[in-house]
């Protein structure tokens, strides 16, 4: 048997190590869990719907639940739907998951967040996949620590396509030398793009982030002759227009897992 404390730390969700589908919830936790699946099923029945309405294969779209900031207790209703890939921002978060669920069998994670170098080490020991590589510094770190556990990692870079300061990625016309850069890291194994868009609800201003990143993949498979086939881009928000315009993985977070939890604050001094 193994266990995990629930949301509100009173209840535990258990079962057979070898079933994650089979854990018994009690009281407000089996109430979250049924909210969380309805959630899902709602999120899977609307990418469905864009799909169709971009005349697409649902098929061929890529649902990442991402649980930023949710506990690993959260995953537990996702897993047993089926999902075994998941996404995290931090890679410290995605550490300690990865070491809690370790005894769920196959669960994959995904680094969907800024990546600095000095945790590079933690994110190819923890991850099958890097989706926010911007730098050739961080691809030699990449590229170092891979050597040494001797494996490889799948990778897409990252594109600044909204031009916001605050965001992290590559500016959109260094992406094709960029790549070409990265045929030195034959640890990497670059598959294709990701973007996030302006935070929006118009279209207006959401589609063009998305369609410039579907113009860099035509660009880089013209120049390789095909490839680049993943386009990581949409979220809770706007993920419906980023599979209009040819997203293959969208990235949801608090449209499966709810609102983010609220940190406790602590009680300030008394006087």
């Amino acid at each position: 048997m193994s266990g995990l404390e629930s949301v509100d730390g009173s209840e535990t969700i258990s079962g057979p190590e070898s079933d994650p589908g089979s854990f018994t919830v009690v009281g407000s936790t089996a109430e979250a869990e049924s909210a969380t699946l309805s959630r899902l099923r709602a999120v899977e029945a609307r990418i469905v719907a864009a799909a169709e309405a971009a005349g697409r294969d649902p098929a061929a779209i890529r649902l990442l639940p991402v649980t930023k900031t949710h506990p690993a207790s959260a995953l537990r209703p996702v897993i047993a739907a089926g999902y075994r890939r998941f996404g995290e921002n931090r890679v410290q978060e995605l550490v300690d998951k990865a070491n809690q669920l370790r005894a769920v069998e196959g669960l994959e994670w995904v680094v969907i967040g800024h990546l600095q170098t000095n945790k590079a080490k933690a994110a190819v020991t923890a991850a099958v996949e890097i989706q926010s590589l911007e730098s050739l510094k961080l691809a030699a770190a990449l590229q170092r620590h891979l050597e040494a556990e001797d494996r490889t990692v799948e990778v897409l870079i990252e594109v600044n396509t909204s031009g916001e300061s605050t965001k992290f990625g590559l500016p959109p016309v260094e992406v094709v030398s960029f790549a070409q850069a990265l045929r030195a890291y034959d640890r990497l194994r670059p598959r294709g793009l990701m973007t996030l868009a302006l935070p929006s609800p118009d279209p207006n201003l959401v589609m063009p982030c998305f369609e410039a990143l579907v113009d860099l993949q035509a660009q880089l498979r013209d120049r390789d002759g095909g490839g680049w086939d993943e386009l990581s881009m949409g979220m809770s928000g706007d993920f419906e227009f980023a599979i209009a315009a040819g997203s293959t993985c969208v990235r949801i977070g608090s449209a499966i897992f709810g609102p983010r939890p609220t940190p406790v604050q602590p009680e300030p001094p008394r006087p």
